[in-house]
């Protein structure tokens, strides 16, 4: 009975272990697929909606 702790321990080092992996993935996925401010650009609204124009 006195194994219990050890191995739950152990259990939750590896989920702890796998979760920084996936959070180490997906930060270096969205780095990947970033786009730099510098090659966006502003949204212009469209005239036609514009209050009091047609």
């Amino acid at each position: 009975m006195s194994d219990d702790g050890p191995v739950e321990g152990r259990g939750e080092q590896i989920q702890q272990a796998e979760r920084e992996a996936a959070r180490q993935r997906l930060l270096a996925q969205a780095e990947a697929e970033r786009i730099p401010a510098e090659e966006t650009t502003r949204a212009v609204p469209d005239r036609r909606w514009r209050r009091g124009q047609r």
